[in-house]
């Protein structure tokens, strides 16, 4: 099958051929012939397999053979994603596809000055595309008018869940025509992204090109055993004796991911790490070295990696496993993509067995296991509970401690409450200040179960605040 078999104009389809692309991946040559009949869609699909272009196209080619107003152009298509770095990536596909268009298109989002963004709103925009929380900024302004919205995308359904935005979303769902076509779009296949459909979505045309929460069959994954104080020196090792250069690594913390920078340089490897506390022009020039091979190694957290679309990535590195499962998925994504092979590799250190056993089972498959020579783990080490919180239900010290970020045990719903404690956040406070009582990523979740694994702490929490904006998102 090719794109010219699809029904796309032949505006878009020279844009898609300028690209190189001649035949669309299996959820574009599914999604897209559904999209324009106007169907609303649950689709949900392997990270990198090409969801982006499979409900973009498919807009651009609604959006322009419906016309548009002489006057003044309202938001015509909204799209939703849960970052920053997401947004602008999903923009910029949405100008490049539809660049022999006559629509316009922008993004907003937090961490940026909102007057230039207002000032491109009032010149009027036909597709936008927006982080939750600096949306509702501009609606609470008023210097957005969602009613003419004809078409609603929500990417990476599953993420804005997992970072607490669906009181953000239904705020939004307010907003909008209750007639319009909507198009959810999810790297994960949950039971609370249907739950979400069933209420979203208009007797919808459910498409799963794969499994769900598997990883692409492309990505060759293994892992390494090391003792936790070794990680930094294998990791090193394993770059130089292979020769690696383009590696994206994971931490769990920011702060464990500036430490591993600054070690890394140590050794001789240039290496930029992306999170929460950096600004936005930090995180994006530090993409940008590693893009253009500038830096060898990127060294992100979950948070702020999520939606990064890198070219021919080969590989992905945990250098310490995430607490929730489908969050591997999601990281080991980031290679493999479009069609290309990549391989993910895992340092394990004894802390993390049982994460690693709580991935094995959600991907239905055992990650072969290879021994390092000279690195083999110390038999007399005994695992210890995960620090900063996670996973870590015996420490009684923290027990009267606000418990920010947790989150809800795998297959459950997360709830909001305020963890036993009734002091709230900074981040809730500055919100306050604000006179704006939006609910966002920082809000606190409960577990259902004491032996659920705890998904972040305050640190981390302020790293979702500080990542999507926090009140100023």
């Amino acid at each position: 099958m090719s794109f010219d078999t699809l029904g796309l104009s032949a505006d878009i389809l020279r844009a898609v051929a300028d690209q190189g692309y001649s035949e669309p991946t299996p959820v574009q040559s599914k999604s897209i012939p559904i999209i324009l009949e106007g169907n609303d869609i649950l689709a949900g699909a392997q990270t990198g397999t090409g969801k982006t272009a499979g409900f973009t196209l498919p807009l651009l080619q609604i959006l322009s053979s419906r016309g548009q107003n002489n006057g003044h152009r309202p938001v015509r298509a909204l799209i939703l994603t849960p970052t920053r770095e997401l947004a602008a990536q999903v923009e910029e596909s949405v100008a490049c596809y539809g660049k022999y268009l006559p629509l316009k298109s922008t993004v907003i989002f937090g961490g940026v000055k909102i007057n230039p963004q207002i000032a491109t709103l009032r010149r009027g925009v036909d597709i936008l595309v927006a982080t939750p929380g600096r949306l509702l900024d501009h609606v609470q302004q008023k210097t957005l008018d969602l009613s003419h919205v004809e078409i609603l995308v929500l990417d990476e359904a599953d993420r804005m869940l997992d970072m607490g935005f669906i009181h953000d979303i239904r705020k939004v769902l307010a907003l909008l025509p209750k007639s319009r076509q909507n198009l959810l779009f999810s790297a994960t296949f949950s039971n609370e992204i249907k739950r979400l459909a069933d209420g979203l979505l208009n007797s919808p045309v459910m498409i799963e090109v794969a499994r769900r929460n598997t990883a692409t069959e492309l990505v060759e994954q293994v892992v390494h055993f090391v003792d936790k104080k070794r990680k930094r020196e294998l990791l090193s090792f394993l770059i130089g004796s292979q020769n690696w250069q383009q590696v994206l690594v994971f931490t769990r913390t920011k702060h464990g991911a500036n430490r591993l920078v600054q070690q890394l340089e140590q050794d001789g490897l240039t290496a930029a790490a992306i999170h929460g506390n950096k600004s936005q022009g930090a995180r994006t020039r530090a993409l940008a070295n590693f893009k253009q091979g500038a830096i060898r190694i990127l060294v992100a957290t979950d948070i702020a990696a999520r939606g990064l679309d890198i070219d021919q990535l080969p590989h992905v590195v945990n250098y310490e496993l995430p607490n929730v499962p489908e969050d591997y998925v999601h990281r080991i994504g980031r290679t493999g993509r479009a069609g290309n092979e990549g391989e993910a590799v895992s340092l394990v250190c004894i802390d993390e067995h049982k994460l690693l056993h709580d991935i094995e089972r959600l991907i239905k498959r055992d990650i072969p296991k290879i021994d390092i020579e000279g690195y083999d783990p110390d038999p007399s080490i005994k695992a210890e509970p995960i620090q900063n919180g996670r996973n870590n239900n015996t420490r009684q010290g923290r027990a009267n401690r606000p418990n920010h970020g947790n989150r809800a045990k795998q297959g459950t719903t997360a709830k909001r409450s305020s963890s036993g404690n009734n002091r709230p956040s900074n981040a809730a406070k500055a919100r306050n200040n604000e006179g704006t009582k939006r609910s966002d990523a920082n809000s606190s979740r409960s577990t259902t179960s004491s032996s659920s694994p705890r998904r972040s702490h305050n640190a981390q929490g302020r790293e979702r605040a500080s990542l999507l904006g926090g009140g100023n998102r």
